[in-house]
């Protein structure tokens, strides 16, 4: 008697274990993953199988119980879910993001336990930029950008400067999930064009472009004559002096010569006719009312005497010492008559 209630008891062992391992087997498969807000999801389950029986629940929450052909929607779940009372399909519509979370199915007949997480998500539209101030001083402000939707969800985001991709580093910033870009202590390299890139596992979307407007410099400057680099010069020579400085905005130049401010502004300073004289350092200062800021360059300009009074002063004591010559000549044909 002992020995057949032993080995009715392993057949029911063995048939619960069977009916564990057969719910290991089965497996949840959503028509969509991610699903799209407002569309109709079907939970199948895969293999197909044949429940009498069964409960539909999502994070801890009922969505609907069945008994044969008997079925009962739970509070919140009217009218937008029903389930195959054979296969044990559940059918969800007019999805909601709130809709995502593990969905789970259970059932006695025979014993099954399965679960899938779904997620649901809202197409991105409207993609918008938001800058905190546009107009910074190079290396004193910080440049906030905020990008944001109008509507979508399970956003990512990516940063472009131009056609390049903006990433992390000691001055550039990532913030709220991405959606947040700051640049600390902006350089005259940190303009843009900026824009935002969000998107999601069924959408994406792109911003317009901005631009910080970032005020730098003087510096970098450079002075030229005639277009070279040559420092000495003819007597009776034009010049003409290019000065140029790395500003925004442009720089006021003035210029200057042994010291003094000379009455000449702008990038180009000419002497015509040059002499001697005016050998000498020439400066060009730069100032920049926006940073505030000074800088100068100077050239020393060497004026040499021309090479025709060169040689007019080489063949003056020539032309002195002939002449003497002939007058002697002259007197001694005089003394000898």
């Amino acid at each position: 008697m002992e020995q057949r209630t032993c080995r009715a008891s392993i057949v029911v062992l063995l048939t619960l274990l069977q009916g564990f391992l057969s719910c290991d087997a089965v497996e949840i498969q959503p028509s969509m993953n991610p699903a799209v807000v407002g569309s109709t999801v079907t939970l199948s389950l895969t293999p197909s199988v044949s429940l009498t029986s069964g409960n539909w629940a999502v994070d801890e929450t009922f969505i609907l119980t069945w008994l044969g052909e008997q079925q009962a929607v739970f509070p919140g779940y009217s009218g937008r879910a029903s389930v195959n009372v054979t296969s044990g399909a559940l059918m969800l519509r007019a999805l909601t993001v709130s809709d995502s979370g593990l969905y789970q199915v259970q059932s006695g007949h025979p014993l099954l336990k399965a679960s899938v997480f779904l997620t649901v998500v809202e197409p991105i539209s409207n993609v918008t930029l938001r800058v905190n101030r546009s107009d910074l001083i190079e290396h004193q402000a910080s440049g906030l950008i905020s990008c944001s939707v109008s509507i979508g969800s399970s956003l990512s985001f990516r940063w472009m400067n131009g056609s390049s991709e903006v990433t992390a580093a000691d001055r550039v910033q990532f913030t709220d999930g991405n959606s947040s870009l700051n640049i600390v202590r902006v350089s005259r390299y940190d303009s843009g064009p900026f824009r935002c890139e969000a998107f999601n596992p069924i959408s994406n979307g792109t911003s317009d472009s901005v631009n910080f407007t970032v005020s730098y410099g003087p510096d970098n400057m450079r002075l030229t004559v005639n277009g070279l680099n040559a420092t000495v010069f003819s007597a009776g020579s034009n010049l003409s002096m290019l000065c140029l400085a790395e500003s925004n905005p442009p720089a006021q130049l003035q210029w200057g010569f042994r010291g003094n401010l000379v009455n000449a502004t702008g990038t180009m300073l000419e002497l015509f006719h040059v002499i001697p004289d005016q050998s000498g350092p020439y400066s060009c200062l730069a100032f920049n009312s926006r940073t505030n800021m000074y800088s100068n360059v100077t050239t020393h300009i060497t004026i040499s005497r021309s090479e025709r009074l060169q040689a007019n002063v080489f063949l003056l004591p020539l032309l002195l010492l002939a002449g003497f010559a002939l007058s002697l000549s002259g007197h001694c044909g005089y003394f000898s008559l």
